[in-house]
């Protein structure tokens, strides 16, 4: 559907309202959202010779509104955008089937939930993504905005399509869809982006999209995929990734904010009228991790460790707390007890609202991080729910494999001091089908488990103790010193789980006191071939797409076979298959397909602590050690920032009391 100069930016709303009764849950397309921002669609006005100023952003998290609406990610970039007086954002999400097949039956495009607007009309459509199972999701939204799916085929009139979120480290199975990847933090790197497209537009859009496109790949932070020519060995492995235009790097640079005091966001957070995932406000921290587990990608994208001060994070909450209504608090990072100052800003934060409804909260705690202390101040307003730790393989020598430097005893201590203070629940996570992991590794989560258990019964004297013990399948991801690992296959994964699940059933003293919640391989597999795929994966996700694959991040959506059976036909057309980008491992001199994306982690590093991994060597945190040299401070031009600052947290007055 296409849309004329006069009629740009104009709602669809008249023609999408009579068809919400037929759907489910219609109120997650309405928008109208507290603190959701309307603005008018010429709010930057015009040049003197009628040239458009304004820069109109669709921000899309491709997922349904319940898990998008509450990303932290799309919602300070939404911010960030709109406090610009010549710039406007407005969010757009995944749509449900139900309401798919009527749009298309209908002839609506897909809206923006704020002034449901075409997302064809903006300028820039800017999709996070979190998770590569989003990607058949980014297609259809494209296809439903009447968008060219190939970023080749669009026009000056097109929106530019731009990647973010931790999935842009790799972008090459989106680099036919996607006109550029902006990787790394995005607040400073939106609004740069938008200066360049602001000045193109003012000069009449000269060179059209090709130039702007050239303008923003010149930054040496953008990547445009366009602008690279990727060649292939006989054996299928990439021989090159070369620029091809004059000014455009080598390698793209990630985006790094050092000052995250400087940027308080999001500082009127979204209110969603449907129920989402996460009913709360959230607050990050700090950015960034420097405790090496070797499986976790964020951890190492994200470096280095940036903290937010005391008196940042306390004037963040009592802000967003007053903006929102919401009764909890969620203090959020990476690991979020590492915060140097976490025992002053749990007690700080628990002192001003005591006796009032609000609760905080920490994620998933690292078992050597934790302290009852924490815990109380976390639980002061007499919410108590379950604990959660995340040991993450279950025995000592994987541990020491994946750099998770936590022992069985440090684990029951830690349990034992939950279960003694009164928790009568824990939940531990673990992965299966780490590199070099056996059976046996495997089957110590079931002893495991059964420990925490026993040792739960002894300290309280309570037979009603309880563990859940939750699985999930290990994908090696780019830029971790797995990238070279070969994954376990979907068969092996599932076998391994089946005798973990009989190890736990079968012991009638514990087994009814342990719950088991697992993954099966199946999507880890898919995940797999995404995560680390070159531009020959792009196919496939446009085969699957075209079959019907939508929301493969949900169970009752995702299809396996549809996957395989896509993937053998496009994959046959260069001899390759899906095991050998998932089951293969990795030689020291293969050329990555995201070697030319440079999140600082210097590769040979990255290698070394392959080699650590594979001797069982573990490797402190940097952050109270030596540097280990991954690379990223000297070459970024970062450093570690943390506490302890010396601040307080401000404001001192309790909530519920008489001003101090």
């Amino acid at each position: 559907m296409t849309t004329t100069t006069a009629t740009r930016g104009a709602s669809v709303f008249s023609r999408l309202e009579p068809l919400l009764e037929r759907v489910n849950k219609p109120i997650q397309y309405v928008g109208g959202e507290l603190n959701s921002t309307l603005k008018d669609w010429d709010t930057g006005g015009h040049g003197p010779g009628g040239e458009e100023l304004t820069v109109r952003w669709a921000l899309m998290y491709p997922d349904a509104y319940e898990v998008g609406v509450p990303n932290q990610g799309v919602m300070i970039l939404y911010e960030v955008l709109n406090e610009r007086s010549d710039a406007l954002a407005e969010r757009t999400y995944a749509v449900w089937p139900d309401l798919e097949a009527l749009m298309r039956e209908h002839q609506v495009p897909q809206f923006t939930v704020d002034s449901h607007r075409d997302v064809r009309d903006f300028d820039l459509l800017g999709v996070s993504l979190s998770t590569e199972l989003g990607y058949t999701n980014v297609l259809n939204a494209l296809d439903l905005a009447g968008i060219p799916l190939h970023a080749a085929d669009r026009g000056l009139d097109d929106p530019i399509v731009v990647m973010g979120g931790h999935a842009s480290f790799n972008p090459e199975p989106m680099s036919a869809f996607i006109d550029a990847a902006i990787i790394g933090d995005g607040e400073q790197a939106v609004l740069a982006a938008t200066d360049l497209v602001k000045a193109w537009k003012a000069e009449g859009r000269p060179g059209g999209r090709r130039e702007i496109l050239l303008r923003l790949a010149r930054t040496g932070g953008v990547y445009v995929p366009a602008f690279y020519d990727v060649s292939y060995r006989a054996d299928g492995q990439i021989d090159q990734v070369v620029a091809t235009e004059p000014g455009v790097p080598d390698r793209v640079e990630k985006h790094t904010v050092m000052d995250l005091d400087a940027w308080p966001y999001p500082k009127q957070p979204l209110v969603p009228l449907a129920e989402s995932v996460h009913e709360r406000m959230s607050v990050e921290i700090f950015r960034g991790c420097t405790r090496g587990c070797r499986f976790c990608q964020a951890g190492m994208i994200t470096r280095p460790v940036r903290e937010r001060s005391i008196s940042g994070i306390g004037a963040m909450v009592e802000q967003g707390l007053a903006a929102t209504g919401f009764e909890e608090v969620g203090l959020l990072s990476l690991s979020s007890a590492d915060h140097t100052e976490i025992a002053d800003i749990t007690k700080g934060l628990a002192d001003r609202y005591e006796g009032t409804q609000t609760g905080l909260s920490l994620p998933s705690t690292r078992v050597d991080a934790f302290n009852i202390d924490l815990a109380n101040e976390l639980t002061r307003n007499g919410r108590r729910s379950g604990l959660t730790f995340a040991p993450e393989g279950g025995s000592e020598r994987i541990r020491k494999v994946i750099n998770k430097m936590v022992t069985e005893e440090d684990l029951i201590k830690t349990v034992a001091a939950a279960y003694g203070a009164g928790w009568r629940q824990v939940k531990l996570y673990f992965m299966c089908g780490l590199p070099t992991e056996t059976d046996e590794d495997v089957l110590q989560i079931a002893e495991l488990a059964k420990r925490v258990i026993e040792t739960g019964r002894e300290v309280s004297g309570r037979r009603d103790i309880r563990c859940t013990v939750s699985i999930g399948g290990f994908v090696p991801k780019p830029h971790t010193p797995f990238q070279w690992a070969a994954q376990l296959s979907a068969a092996d994964t599932d076998a391994r789980l089946a005798k973990l699940r009989e190890a736990i059933r079968s012991d009638k003293r514990y087994g009814s006191s342990i719950g088991f919640r697992y993954h099966d391989g199946e999507p880890g597999i898919v995940e797999g071939l995404l995560s680390r795929g070159d531009r020959r994966v792009g196919a496939v996700v446009e085969a699957v797409w075209r079959d019907g694959g939508r929301f493969d991040g949900w169970s009752e959506h995702f299809s396996y076979e549809r996957w395989m059976r896509c993937a053998a036909t496009e994959f046959a057309k260069n001899g390759l298959d899906v095991d050998w980008f998932t089951t293969r491992e990795r030689d020291e001199d293969e050329v990555l397909p995201w070697d030319h994306v440079d999140s600082g982690l210097d590769k040979t590093w990255l290698w070394d602590d392959w080699q650590d991994a594979l001797s069982e060597r573990e490797v402190d945190d940097c952050r109270w050690t030596p540097c280990f040299e991954c690379g990223v401070c000297p070459s970024m031009g970062t450093t570690i920032e943390t506490g302890p600052t010396g601040k307080k947290l401000l404001p001192l007055t309790v909530v519920n009391g008489p001003a101090l």
